[in-house]
C-alpha cells in the first residue's frame, strides 16, 4: 500500500479593524487556533502544519494588496504550499472578482483551500458553488456596511460635527474624545487671519507666499502616536489657496459639494472672506483668459486632464506642475509632497505628455486584449460579437484621436509603483461608450495592471508603459546611418581626421560613433525599428569599446 501523500497546509487570518490587535489574544490568534486544530484533526489525511503564520491585522478583504496575502500567494506559487485553511470565506477576500482570481491562481499551483467554519472547500463542485453564493453575501455586506458609514458621516456632517481628518491649521481636536468638533489654537489662528489679511491686500498668490516664507509662516504641526512630526514647513502656494477656499474657518463643514453650519467657532468674519473669495475668482479669470489665449496659441496641448487620478506607491496625488525652458512650457506630473514638502527620493516626476500618452496606450492595449479574448461582455453571445468588436474598434480610434477628454471620462483612479500601473475605469462611462449595459460588462474590463518604467536618455525622460509599440529613437537611428557612411569613407581610404574637420567635430566623435556600424545585425535591426532595449541609448553604445563577436555584443548591450 502506497504511502498517504503529504498536503501542507497554510493558515491565513485577516481581521478587519485594528481595535484589539494589541491584545495578548487576540482575534487572529482566536482564527489561527481554530484553523490549526482542524488541521490537526486532518492528520490522517496526511496534512502538515507549516510554521508559517500569515496574519492580515486592520486590512480590508476587498483588496488584495495585503502584505501577508502577498506572501502567501509567492510561496503558493513557489509550490511550497498544497492548502490554504481558513476560518471563514470572507477572511480571504470579500469580493467575487477577486475571488475568481484567487481560484484560478491556486488551480494553476495545484493548491485547494478550506473554509473551517463553512464547511466545504474548492476541491469539488459543490464546494466552489457555496462559495459563490457565500462570497456574493460577503460582497453585499461590504457594499451595504460601506454606504451605511458614507451616510453616517454625511448625516453628522449636516449637523456640524468634526468627522476627522487632517486638522486644518488654526484648530486643534476637542480635548473631550467624544465632542466631535474642533477648538481654535489661538497661535495659529493668528497665523490664518494674518494669510486672509495678506491676499486681501496683495490680491496675489505668489506674492503671499513670498510674503509666508519672508515672515517664517509655517503648516500645522502635528506629532503623530510614534513621535514623529508630520508639518511644520513652509507653507506653499497650494497650501496656501487651499487654506484661503477652505470655509472650516468660517465656523462651517463642507460635504462633498454642500456646506452645513458647524459647531465650531469660526476664525475669520464673513467680510473679509467675501472679498477674498472674489479676488480669487478674479485672479482665477484672468488665469484663465491668459490660458485660453495659450490654448490657441498650441491647440496640440490637450492640458493636464490626469489631474486628480492618479497616485503613487505612498497614495500622494500627481499633481500637474510646469516649467519654461528655452521659451517652451514643459508640462510635469510630480508627486504632491515634492511642492509642499521638499525632496523626497521616492516621489515621481513626470513628463505630462509623456505620461498621458502611455495611459491612454494601456486602456487602448486593454480594449484591443479583451476584444480579441471575448471578454468584454460578462456572458460573451456569438450573435454580438461583431457589434462588439465595432464598438470597441469605435471607441479605441475616439481614444486615439482624442485621448485626453474621452480618457479623462473613462478613468477613476489609477495607481504607479515602481515597475507598475493600476488603472480603474468606470463603469457606467465605460458601458456606455461600448453602448452595453453596466451589469454587461465582464468583471476584468474594468481595471487593468500593466508595466511601467522610466527610462531616461540624456536630459530626455521617456515613460514605458505596457507593451508599447516600438518608437525608434531618432537620434541614435541617424547617428546608426551616419556611422554606416563614415565606415564606407574609411574602407575607401579617407583618413578619420578628415572625416571629422569636413563635419566639424573632434577626431574622438567620429573614432567612438563609427563603431556603431559594424554592430550585430540583430542590435543595428532594433535600433532602426525601435525595439531596442530601453536602456540602450547612444551615451551607453559610445561609452564602452565593443567586443568583435556579436553574441558578446548583443549579451553585452541586453538582447
Amino acid at each position: 500500500m502506497s504511502p498517504r501523500r503529504k498536503i501542507r497546509c497554510a493558515i491565513y487570518t485577516r481581521k478587519s479593524s485594528e481595535d484589539g490587535l494589541d491584545q495578548d489574544f487576540n482575534s487572529l490568534d482566536a482564527q489561527y487556533e481554530a484553523c490549526a486544530a482542524y488541521v490537526a484533526s486532518q492528520r490522517h489525511e496526511g496534512w502538515t502544519l507549516l510554521s508559517g503564520r500569515y496574519d492580515d491585522g486592520g486590512l480590508s478583504g476587498g483588496t488584495l494588496e495585503r502584505p501577508a496575502l502577498q506572501r502567501l500567494l509567492e510561496e503558493i506559487d513557489a509550490g511550497r504550499i498544497d492548502m490554504v485553511v481558513v476560518y471563514k470565506i470572507d477572511r480571504l477576500t470579500r469580493s467575487l472578482a477577486d475571488f475568481s482570481k484567487l481560484v484560478d491562481r491556486l488551480e494553476q499551483a495545484n493548491c485547494s483551500f478550506v473554509s473551517v467554519t463553512q464547511a466545504f472547500n474548492t476541491s469539488s463542485s459543490m464546494g466552489r458553488l457555496t462559495l459563490n453564493v457565500l462570497l456574493s453575501f460577503a460582497q453585499f455586506e461590504r457594499e451595504v456596511t460601506a454606504e451605511r458609514i458614507r451616510d453616517k458621516i454625511a448625516a453628522s456632517k449636516k449637523k456640524g460635527l468634526w468627522m476627522g481628518g487632517n486638522l486644518p491649521l488654526g484648530y486643534d481636536r476637542h480635548p473631550d474624545p467624544k465632542a466631535r468638533t474642533l477648538v481654535v489654537n489661538e497661535e495659529e489662528a493668528r497665523t490664518v487671519r494674518h494669510l486672509f489679511g495678506l491676499y486681501d491686500e496683495l490680491g496675489c498668490l505668489r506674492k503671499v507666499e513670498e510674503r509666508a516664507t519672508a515672515e517664517d509662516l509655517r503648516s500645522k504641526r502635528v506629532v503623530r502616536t510614534d513621535g514623529s512630526v508630520k508639518g511644520d514647513c513652509p507653507l506653499s502656494r497650494g497650501q496656501i489657496y487651499y487654506l484661503l477656499r477652505n470655509p472650516v474657518y468660517l465656523g462651517k463643514i463642507r460635504h462633498k459639494d454642500k456646506i452645513w453650519d458647524g459647531q465650531h467657532p469660526a476664525i475669520i468674519d464673513q467680510d473679509i472672506w467675501d472679498r477674498v473669495q472674489e479676488k480669487m475668482r478674479q485672479a482665477s479669470n484672468r488665469s484663465r483668459a491668459r490660458g485660453d489665449s495659450d490654448a490657441r496659441q498650441h491647440s496640440t496641448d490637450p492640458g493636464a486632464w490626469l489631474t486628480g487620478l492618479l497616485y503613487d506607491e505612498t497614495g500622494d496625488r500627481l499633481t500637474p506642475t510646469h516649467t519654461t525652458r528655452k521659451g517652451r512650457r514643459l508640462r510635469y506630473y510630480i508627486s504632491n509632497r515634492l511642492i509642499s514638502g521638499g525632496k523626497d527620493i521616492s516621489g515621481w516626476r513626470l513628463p505630462g505628455p509623456a505620461l498621458e500618452n502611455a495611459v491612454i496606450d494601456v486602456i487602448v492595449r486593454h480594449l484591443q486584449d479583451a476584444a480579441a479574448a471575448h471578454q468584454v461582455l460578462a456572458q460573451p453571445e456569438a450573435g454580438s460579437a461583431e457589434a462588439v468588436q465595432t464598438s470597441v474598434a469605435d471607441l479605441v480610434t475616439r481614444l486615439l484621436g482624442h485621448g485626453c477628454q474621452i480618457g479623462a471620462a473613462l478613468l477613476a483612479k489609477g495607481k504607479l509603483a515602481r515597475g507598475q500601473i493600476d488603472l480603474e475605469f468606470n463603469p457606467k462611462t465605460l458601458a456606455s461608450a461600448l453602448g452595453i449595459a453596466a451589469d454587461h460588462l465582464h468583471p476584468d474590463l474594468t481595471h487593468v495592471t500593466a508595466s511601467f518604467d522610466l527610462c531616461r536618455r540624456g536630459v530626455e525622460a521617456k515613460v514605458i508603459a505596457g507593451d508599447m509599440a516600438p518608437q525608434p529613437d531618432p537620434h541614435l537611428r541617424s547617428m546608426l546611418i551616419r556611422a554606416h557612411g563614415w565606415a564606407r569613407d574609411l574602407k575607401a581610404g579617407v583618413q578619420l581626421m578628415e572625416i571629422a574637420r569636413r563635419e566639424s567635430v573632434p577626431d574622438a566623435f567620429i573614432r567612438t560613433r563609427a563603431q556603431l556600424a559594424f554592430l550585430s545585425p540583430k542590435i543595428q535591426t532594433a535600433i532602426l525599428d525601435g525595439s531596442q532595449p530601453p536602456e540602450l541609448t547612444l551615451k551607453r553604445l559610445v561609452s564602452v569599446t565593443h567586443p568583435l563577436e556579436w553574441s558578446e555584443q548583443e549579451r553585452l548591450f541586453g538582447f
